[in-house]
């Protein structure tokens, strides 16, 4: 009796080694036709937005499942949950025996692309600034469509919440918004000495308080940027936009620097410029331009000679607006003071 117990015990004892005590290398994982691979299956699969293991898994083996084979084939995945649309997951249907799968170790790779400046955040502030205060007008414009008359209470200088009184022409009475403006000196192309407009500077903004249909109005100073005062011109309030986006001119537009903010002999970073492109020439806003110092005439020490240098490239500036008579530009960026006279050319890509 105990003879055949103890043969049984051993008949157990071997079967059982004989199924877990064999080699990895000689061990096949079992495999159940619902868990083969596809024939047809793509390799690589190149994983697309909102793929996961499971639903991977679930297509290609009919079983989501082996979402855990899979992830252990494809070593360069290290967490299941965080695949990203381009990777590659490997499939071999000669491998069936291994579920279709295959070992893949990650390669390095080596992506060469141009070297890229970051080009740094406007600052919308002084774009903000610069278009309330600053503006082109044509010699015809200088007159305005109206202008400040007086106060309630006879001063002679306005600022923001006072109620003051205005004429306005009859064609803009149902406009409720004004610029107030007052005009500076010409501005002369330096390179043929021509008059190409008036420089204006907004002293604030009014708006009408009155629905009456007659020249003199009453209004109240919403912004006032200077002092406001009897006889300041007004337009029609600007629509400004301060979301500016750089964009590359795909040709040169060419120029020159007409003025420079405050009537300011030298200009840097972050300062306002006048510059000769125009809406006319098809500049907009956004563009971004190089500012250059024409080359000086040497003599040449050999030839004895004149030779004129090269332009350099002193500065960047952005179109911040543009019009008929000239636009205005923000610099960006200056390696040396800018004077009027500048050379302006977009900047290519």
């Amino acid at each position: 009796m105990k003879s055949s117990m103890l043969r049984g015990l051993l008949a157990a004892l071997i079967i059982t080694c004989s199924n877990i005590c064999l080699p990895a290398s000689v061990q096949a994982e079992p495999t159940h036709p619902e868990q083969q691979l596809r024939q047809s299956s793509p390799t690589p699969y190149i994983v697309k937005k909102g793929d996961t293991l499971w639903d991977i898994a679930n297509h290609f083996f009919k079983d989501p499942e082996q979402w855990l084979r899979i992830w252990e084939h494809n070593l360069y995945i290290t967490n299941p949950d965080l695949i990203y649309p381009g990777n590659e997951i490997r499939f071999d249907a000669t491998q069936q025996q291994q579920g279709g799968l295959r070992i893949v170790y990650a390669k390095p790779a080596i992506l060469i692309k141009p070297v890229q400046r970051l080009e740094p955040p406007i600052d919308n502030r002084l774009v903000l600034h610069a278009l309330e205060r600053f503006d082109f007008i044509s010699n015809n414009e200088i007159q305005g469509d109206g202008y400040i008359l007086d106060a309630s209470d006879d001063r002679l200088n306005y600022g923001a919440n006072d109620r003051i009184y205005v004429r306005l022409n009859a064609n803009v009475r149902q406009i409720r918004r004004f610029d107030v403006f007052r005009s500076t000196d010409p501005i002369t192309d330096p390179r043929t000495g021509e008059i190409i407009g008036m420089l204006v500077n907004h002293r604030g903004q009014i708006e009408l308080t009155d629905d009456a249909d007659t020249d003199i109005r009453h209004a109240v100073v919403r912004k006032a940027f200077k002092e406001i005062s009897p006889g300041d011109r007004l337009k029609p309030a600007r629509q400004l936009n301060t979301s500016i986006t750089p964009i590359t001119p795909d040709r040169d537009y060419a120029g020159v620097v007409l003025y420079i903010r405050d009537d300011a002999a030298e200009a840097g970073q972050n300062q306002v410029i006048g510059i000769t492109p125009n809406a006319g020439d098809g500049i907009k806003p956004g563009m971004r331009l190089t500012i250059s110092r024409q080359g000086r005439t040497i003599t040449d020490p050999l030839r004895d000679t004149p030779v004129t240098l090269p332009e350099e490239i002193i500065g960047e500036a952005l179109v911040l607006v543009t019009q008929q008579a000239g636009s205005i530009a923000l610099v960006t960026r200056s390696t040396r003071s800018i004077n009027i006279g500048d050379i302006i050319h977009s900047k290519m890509k």
